[in-house]
């Protein structure tokens, strides 16, 4: 079963060409979806402005930032300071490209017989790497419910892109385990929300993670820092950020806070 395209079976009664432009159609979704999101919500205005900003006074070399910020914020996730939340996350995001990347082969490379190579298995492996990421976030990690005691299934807009994205993996994966037209259709439909809601789920984020993070190590290296937080209160132009003059003096540890035990207390 690992090793079988389950496309192939879709070539009798669908031809490929019907589902290879599925897949050109949602890839034509995603990108409207996301533009649409960047005019609606000013993004691209709001990034360029602030990148002028953030350059500051010295000369900054962009192409070490760019290498650290790919290698760390994007392939590490570096921005998550808890464990789970990155490992889940890490998950999710690397099954999601092997699902995806493995989708798009299967499709348009192997849809008349069975592929004899790994895109079979990167398939069930991105799957189930999506299905656990996924659903350890939604039922033990996600902070309304961690943090605040809402209950499990409490959905709300902000939902729609995992739910979705867990939907279309799952009723995949049965579908090309247990096979019939229903779990087919329902496969289809949840794939259709995940990409095709992009201008009103979080999809769009996972474009703006990456050039948010690049011009935040820009902002600190030219100096500007962009009223972010400083890991060093050795200049004294730093010292004078903070409104508050108890702070000015400071130290920069000042012991675990909030973080000295996990947030149970609803």
């Amino acid at each position: 079963m690992f090793a079988v395209n389950p496309f192939a079976a879709l070539s009798g009664s669908i031809p490929p060409a019907v589902m290879q432009g599925y897949i050109v159609l949602m890839i034509v979704l995603v990108a409207a979806g996301t533009l649409f999101d960047i005019l609606h919500k000013g993004s691209a205005r709001y990034f360029f402005e602030s990148w002028r900003k953030s350059k500051g006074s010295r000369e900054v070399a962009l192409l070490p930032i760019a290498i650290q910020t790919v290698a760390v914020d994007v392939l590490a996730s570096g921005e998550f300071c808890n464990a789970n939340r990155r490992v889940a996350h890490l998950l999710t995001m690397y099954g999601f490209v092997f699902y995806v990347v493995a989708t798009v082969v299967l499709v348009f490379n192997y849809t008349t017989a069975a592929a004899a190579s790994f895109w079979p298995q990167l398939w069930w492996l991105g799957g189930a790497m999506v299905f656990v990421g996924g659903t350890w976030f939604w039922f033990f990690i996600r902070v309304d419910v961690a943090a605040e005691g809402n209950p499990v299934f409490r959905v709300m807009h902000a939902d729609l892109f995992i739910l979705s994205m867990l939907a279309s993996v799952t009723l995949g994966l049965l579908w090309a385990w247990l096979g019939g037209f229903a779990l087919f259709v329902l496969y289809i439909l949840a794939t259709t929300v995940l990409f095709a809601g992009v201008p009103w789920s979080k999809f769009a984020h996972m474009f703006f993670k990456p050039a948010a993070a690049f011009e935040k190590r820009v902002a600190e290296a030219g100096g500007t820092h962009q009223n972010l937080p400083t890991l060093t209160r050795d200049d004294p132009e730093q010292r004078e950020r903070h409104s508050m003059e108890l702070l000015k003096d400071a130290p920069m540890d000042m012991g675990l806070g909030i973080k000295r035990e996990p947030p149970h207390h609803y």
